[in-house]
């Protein structure tokens, strides 16, 4: 996988485009070009990366990712939360990660659909916070 650099090996400072080149024709252009434009996707990591296209390719399904990983479905959803967040960064990521937690009701749901094995419901309510009732 190419990773485009953005900060310098020497300092850690903001690299910026100084030249293109056009290999057809051997025209240079040279001036400050910003690296923008690459979307989202080039601020993730490769870990990253590789569960985006897991899960893309997976259909969204987190029993076959869960399989496929050899992890379970909190690992699953904890590595779904990490890669929302770092696809909308700041208080829209909060708010996103709130709002796809589950719930007791939720996680009972999943194993009535037979979404969620037993053990995997019991190991994903252990994880849930503790309800005030």
């Amino acid at each position: 996988m190419t990773v485009p650099v953005e900060h310098c090996i020497s300092c850690g400072g903001q690299l910026e485009i100084r030249e293109l080149h056009c290999r057809e024709c051997d025209i240079t252009i040279r001036g400050r070009f910003p690296m923008e434009g690459g979307g989202p996707f080039t601020q993730l990591t490769d870990d990253q990366l590789a569960f985006l296209h897991l899960f893309v390719t997976s259909r969204g399904n987190m029993s076959d990712v869960e399989r496929s990983l050899g992890v379970s479905y909190p690992t699953v959803r904890a590595k779904l939360d990490d890669l929302i967040a770092a696809l909308e960064p700041g208080e829209h990521a909060t708010e996103t990660a709130t709002a796809t937690a589950l719930s007791r009701d939720d996680v009972m749901a999943r194993v009535s659909n037979g979404e969620l094995s037993v053990d995997e419901a019991m190991e994903l309510l252990a994880s849930l916070p503790a309800q005030n009732d």
